[in-house]
């Protein structure tokens, strides 16, 4: 699956959905987004925007659950693919605000999947719990303050696209006190 260098293309096909994404880590935030659901795809575009990592997403599926639980999955797994490449920050800590909402979201690119998320609501809580089961990454998404639901989801689309510009940084070695086998879950 990990083609040259921190870029990865996952397919991912059900009964239900249809999805097709590749992602450059070391991109500019350029994307190409089709999918059925204009909310999703507005989403997408931020998280590439915001974490400066190119995104080409195709995705059709049955409902706007099946789709955008899928489309996390898939952009989760595509992720932790192209992250593959060598040791990074891992680590990340962003607030944003927009608007009504303020919103924290903290992450670890550790593969040690964990998800806790607020968000108002229950679709988009899915896609950030299927995003971060899928790339393996511990991720906590913490709502300050706000009322607005679209206001919400998208200043934690914005933070987590900017703690994910942060903690996929290359770094020169393993940021931990395990040993490189360890690490690697061996």
């Amino acid at each position: 699956m990990n083609m040259k260098g921190r870029i990865s293309k996952i397919e991912r096909k059900t009964k239900e959905t249809d999805v097709s994404v590749s992602i450059n880590l070391d991109g500019s935030g350029k994307y190409d987004v089709r999918c059925g659901n204009a909310f999703l795809k507005h989403m997408t575009e931020t998280l590439s925007r915001y974490s400066s990592v190119d995104i080409s997403l195709k995705a059709e599926g049955d409902d706007d659950h099946h789709l955008v639980e899928d489309v996390g999955i898939t952009l989760g797994m595509a992720f932790r693919d192209a992250a593959e490449g060598g040791p990074i920050e891992r680590m990340a800590t962003k607030t944003v605000v927009m608007d009504d909402a303020m919103v924290t979201v903290s992450l670890d690119m550790v593969d040690r999947p964990y998800a806790d998320i607020d968000c108002p609501d229950t679709l988009y809580n899915h896609f950030f719990r299927s995003f971060a089961m899928s790339s393996g990454m511990t991720l906590h998404i913490l709502l300050m303050r706000g009322f607005d639901e679209h206001h919400i989801i998208e200043a934690s689309f914005k933070a987590l696209g900017k703690g994910l510009k942060d903690a996929l940084k290359k770094r020169d070695a393993e940021l931990s006190t395990k040993d490189k086998a360890a690490v690697k879950g061996v």
